[in-house]
């Protein structure tokens, strides 16, 4: 079996994976990362969504030897229990989960979104989150946080 070596959320990691094997995957059988979700397998929901060289990328539908010595970030190395990305802090301001598993793909794609344009308006929000599939319907509290974290990290940026 080749080594796949990989940085994810900052650590260098190296483990024989089958040629064969997803992102998703590795990411969460063979290192236990729980964040990204395994949705519809096709990478059309958005639940299995991670950074690659922080670009937001869906996981179930790359290879994973296809990103060998790429830096990989999870929700899990988005932010920490003591120090949440602005993201993060928003979705639980606005209490933008009810089941939670869209979750991970709505904060990965929007931090994604952020990180690249901090003052985005709404327009480009709901068209950055219009691939991420939320079936609970808490569309409004989510559209509701990532206006918070816009205009938190604007803020941030101004000073």
């Amino acid at each position: 079996m080749p080594e796949l070596a990989l940085r994810v959320n900052g650590r260098d990691v190296a483990l024989p994976i089958p040629e064969a094997a997803t992102l998703l995957h590795v990411l969460r059988n063979d290192l236990g990362l729980n964040g990204p979700k395994y949705g519809c397998g096709l990478g059309q929901c958005g639940a299995c969504t991670v950074w690659v060289d922080g670009v937001a990328a869906r996981s179930c539908v790359i290879p994973a030897h296809g990103v060998a010595g790429r830096s990989i970030t999870t929700l899990e190395g988005l932010g920490s229990r003591d120090h949440w990305h602005p993201v993060q802090q928003a979705f639980e301001d606005a209490q933008a989960a009810q089941c939670g598993y869209c979750l991970n793909g709505m904060v990965m794609q929007a931090a994604a979104l952020l990180a690249r344009d901090p003052h985005a308006d709404e327009g480009r929000i709901r068209a950055e989150l219009s691939g991420n599939l939320c079936r609970c319907g808490t569309h409004v509290e989510i559209l509701d946080a990532v206006r918070r974290a816009a205009a938190s990290m604007a803020k941030g940026s101004a000073s």
